[in-house]
């Protein structure tokens, strides 16, 4: 329930990429992840990649579908669009259509707050079948805390549109507001009873002193509308942090599974950064597993994850 995608703009998808992003070393290696290139994208156009996804999910053995996320950009001071400070624009319009293509593919929403039509494209994006909406809020400056949201907040309880948001730091684009990740500032949405997933369970970053995770994880006590997802636990900087997980007594009813996609096909999650964790006999058969989605599964089943955690989002997003 957490994959990425992005675009050039190729086909008209109104998607697009920084130049500073673009030129950074992270473009290609997500190029590559996605299994694409970009001749292919402008010969295409950027439904390639949502195809593609589509595709490679087909080929696995124990991952049925997945939601993919429109990513709103930063708004300016009027509410419009500001392309200076937006790395990675993919349009809400551009998702929801080319998911509906697919019937492994969900479409995952994202509206910026702060914009003055939020609350009808949140309207908008429950009629064309959005599960949930999506917030990087350190990249697309959005405060969690600010009390101007409350009404975007009350929209989402009446729609029933979970609120998937990124908690702790973002280190995937060449910017970011870090301040803005602290798992402190849900308080403000779970309050007013928002379903609220923090991606990654704030598994990086500190704010005051104090580890992300370690301000997020006793919130799971005070709020039964929180839910936290796995995706990017088995990262060569993470993999410290399931075990951890695993002991700090979270039911496995609030944890979903989630891969960050394209992050589980560059490396960074390879079952060798968790040999330390799991040793050589369960490590070395995950090695072989062929599936980018199936060695995920597979390699946080080798923790110990109840097989529970694997169906969790579509019984709270397929509702």
């Amino acid at each position: 329930m957490h994959c990425h995608v992005a675009g050039i703009g190729a086909g008209g998808s109104g998607a697009f990429i920084s130049e500073q992003l673009r030129h950074s070393w992270k473009y290609r290696i997500y190029l590559k992840s996605f299994g694409i290139s970009e001749d292919e994208l402008r010969q295409h156009g950027d439904g390639l990649v949502i195809r593609r996804l589509s595709e490679q999910l087909a080929e696995s053995q124990l991952v049925g579908a997945a939601v993919v996320l429109a990513l709103d950009g930063v708004v300016d001071e009027q509410g419009n669009l500001d392309r200076a400070r937006t790395e990675s624009y993919v349009p809400n319009d551009f998702v929801a259509r080319e998911t509906a293509k697919y019937a492994n593919l969900y479409f995952g929403a994202s509206v910026n707050p702060y914009r003055p039509d939020a609350l009808e494209r949140l309207e908008q994006a429950r009629a064309d079948g959005a599960v949930l909406i999506k917030w990087l809020p350190a990249i697309q400056q959005i405060d969690p805390a600010d009390e101007r949201l409350i009404p975007f907040y009350e929209k989402l309880v009446e729609l029933d549109l979970p609120l998937l948001t990124h908690a702790g730091d973002e280190h995937s684009f060449t910017r970011a507001d870090n301040s803005l990740g602290d798992p402190l500032k849900l308080r403000l949405p779970l309050d007013l009873g928002v379903t609220v997933i923090a991606a990654h369970v704030a598994t990086s970053g500190q704010q005051d002193g104090q580890d992300n995770m370690a301000r997020l994880l006793p919130l799971f006590e005070e709020y039964p509308n929180l839910y936290a997802d796995i995706s990017s636990l088995t990262q060569l900087n993470k993999v410290r942090f399931m075990r951890r997980l695993q002991d700090s007594g979270v039911a496995a009813e609030r944890l979903l599974y989630g891969t960050d996609f394209p992050l589980i096909r560059t490396g960074l999650t390879s079952p060798l950064f968790s040999l330390p964790q799991l040793g050589w006999q369960r490590t070395l058969p995950l090695l072989k597993v062929r599936s980018a989605w199936d060695q995920d599964v597979r390699l946080k089943l080798a923790y110990g994850l109840p097989a529970e955690v694997f169906s969790n989002a579509a019984a709270l997003l397929l509702k």
